[in-house]
């Protein structure tokens, strides 16, 4: 059977529900929590984990800590990033330090992008 995603991850992602990172509480807390869009923390998807979910838009964020721009960090995240859009999913990364330095940015681009992949949008600007 081909499964959406591994059911082995579960218990993982409700760890890690309970221990995001400052900057994944951030974005959580003060801005896609209320969002018009749901959005769901930390989904499996096929054999990942991923930050945040929103299945109207069938868009993925991910944030980056210093981690994914080494080397191995780099390639890993190509390959995962790959097999995530083979399922006809978008993947947005945004570093930790943009969350840091330009929220209200960040918040924006995610507002403008929900828009531009749904297909009934939360609100036409």
């Amino acid at each position: 059977m081909n499964r959406k995603h591994n059911p082995t991850l579960t218990s993982n992602a409700k760890t890690l529900r309970k221990n995001m990172t400052k900057e994944e509480r951030h974005l959580w807390y003060d801005f896609l929590r209320s969002y018009p869009v749901r959005f769901i923390r930390q989904k499996v998807i096929d054999n990942y984990i991923v930050d945040f979910y929103c299945t109207k838009a069938r868009l993925i964020i991910e944030l980056d800590g210093s981690q994914h721009y080494e080397e191995k960090g780099l390639l890993k995240d190509k390959i995962r990033t790959s097999r995530i859009e083979s399922r006809n999913l978008t993947v947005l990364r945004i570093p930790n330090n943009e969350i840091n330095t330009n929220f209200h940015g960040v918040c924006e681009y995610i507002h403008w992008l929900v828009n531009e992949l749904s297909d009934n949008p939360p609100c036409q600007d």
